[in-house]
């Protein structure tokens, strides 16, 4: 048994489960209990369930943890309902040796949790082999059956010229050096076990690339414009349709990716559709989320099965008058567009605690409760700013009570707009959520001398720690 340094995580490795067994049924620990269904019947197709997918999920990447346990035939990777795939097997044997050995272990360090069961289906039908499928009982120079040839080219985003599709990381260059070189396209990053993974360097063998830090994987720059990526849309349930418009909804999805495109659906209230700028953005806001209550509603994120979204001519006028569709490519407030940006932002789930910067100097907490309550929500009821590391800009914490009014506060005061008499332009606060539980001193309270001494050192630590480091621009 390996585990995880000091998180008692234990490894994906093929050993034992740690699984909690109730009345013949196998739990994973810490999964809700659910009403007690009949076991499916033993069968050579698995459906693995990822839970928690920090990284990419591909044929490969379920390819190379499958094979120890035996030949696998087809794979078909799905993202309807978060990131599912299934594994044909040549025989009912393999199929629950791997599913004995894989069940409960993390593909990567701290993540992409795997749930194994017995599928239905008899066969997989395999019509392409791409990364989301892959057909391994052809030889390589016998494809299976393609459609016939498209009718139109590739649809053009930006006007011009129709780009040719790149299969890249969405930057229009080619993958980074040291990436693994395989028909199936580059690999997610990789936590290699120290030799304790599958094969003698782990999962995946030597064309993977060392391990990235677990908070803030480094990411390659986002799609802005030409054909998107496959797996790049997604369906937003549960919104508010008094309230919520197109910038709002961007507001939000913008922590998580490069926004493309928002589209209303005007025959179902409180639905859109948004497209980021790859697959990855996609499963960051499905993780973070989903489920996530906003006043009294209750947002619900899902895979969309439409690769892209065309744009609409004449968009219906949301109850705001605002329009129901926008585009967003170019927009300057996608915080995915360098390396340097991307390199900046932390990935948080949302938290009662928002970070707050690009903000004028010699902000006042006054000035920053009169934008929030300018757009009708709820105004944070503890603020504290950081020491300034510059005159350029200020930035700090806000507290709200609950999760529900720091998301509201996203939507509609991220990017809002601060005047200040000595700038030429006004300041675009721009807001996160932080991975700080809590502010210790509230505003209104005057510290002593060394609670102030002990705050300032919290908020210069918390000042690295959280959504977005301070000096952003």
């Amino acid at each position: 048994m390996a585990y995880n340094g000091g998180s008692g995580k234990r490894l994906c490795l093929g050993t034992d489960l740690d699984v909690e067994r109730s009345n013949g049924n196998n739990y994973m620990s810490g999964e809700p209990r659910r009403k007690r269904e009949m076991p499916a019947r033993p069968n050579h197709i698995l459906l693995y369930t990822i839970i928690n997918p920090a990284y990419p999920i591909t044929v490969d990447v379920i390819h190379t943890i499958s094979t120890p346990h035996g030949q696998v035939q087809r794979i078909v990777v799905f993202k309807k309902n978060g990131v599912q795939a299934m594994v044909e097997f040549e025989s009912i044997e393999s199929a629950t040796r791997a599913k004995e050995a894989l069940h409960g272990c993390d593909i990567y360090s701290g993540c992409c949790t795997l749930k194994i069961e017995f599928a239905k289906p008899e066969r997989l039908n395999v019509f392409k082999n791409d990364q989301d499928s892959w057909d391994y009982t052809l030889s390589e120079d016998v494809q299976p059956t393609q459609r016939s040839a498209p009718l139109l080219q590739s649809p053009q985003y930006t006007g011009g010229r129709p780009q040719p599709y790149n299969m890249d990381f969405g930057s229009g260059g080619p993958p980074p050096p040291g990436m693994m070189k395989d028909r199936h396209g580059p690999p997610p990053p990789h936590h290699p076990r120290d030799g304790r993974g599958y094969g003698p360097e782990g999962y995946g063998g030597e064309g993977f690339v060392p391990p990235p830090p677990m908070h803030h994987p480094p990411m390659p720059p986002q799609n802005q414009g030409g054909p998107p990526q496959q797996g790049a849309v997604m369906m937003v349930y549960g919104l508010d349709p008094n309230t919520v418009n197109a910038d709002r909804l961007f507001n939000l999805c913008c922590l998580y990716g490069n926004v493309v495109r928002i589209k209303f659906l005007k025959t179902k209230e409180g639905t859109a559709m948004v497209q980021m700028g790859d697959g990855v953005s996609v499963e960051r806001c499905v993780q973070n989320l989903n489920n996530v209550t906003v006043g009294d509603y209750t947002l619900t994120l899902a895979f969309s099965k439409q690769a892209y979204l065309s744009e609409v001519m004449n968009p219906y006028p949301l109850p705001d008058k605002s329009p129901s569709f926008k585009d967003y490519v170019g927009n300057k407030n996608n915080r995915f567009l360098t390396p340097a940006s991307i390199h900046k932002n932390r990935i948080q789930p949302p938290s009662k605690v928002l970070h707050f910067f690009n903000t004028p100097p010699d902000v006042s907490d006054e000035q920053l409760l009169q934008v929030f309550q300018d757009y009708g929500v709820t105004p944070p009821h503890t603020i504290s700013k950081f020491p300034l590391k510059s005159e350029r800009s200020s930035s700090g914490l806000m507290e709200f009570q609950n999760i529900s009014q720091s998301v509201m506060a996203i939507m509609a005061c991220n990017h809002a707009t601060i005047q200040h008499p000595g700038a030429k332009f006004p300041f675009v606060m721009k807001l996160c959520f932080s991975s700080s539980r809590q502010i210790g001193q509230g505003k209104g309270q005057t510290p002593t001398k060394n609670q102030n001494h002990n705050q300032n050192q919290d908020n210069n630590r918390q000042g690295h720690d959280n959504g977005i480091d301070q000096d952003y621009y």
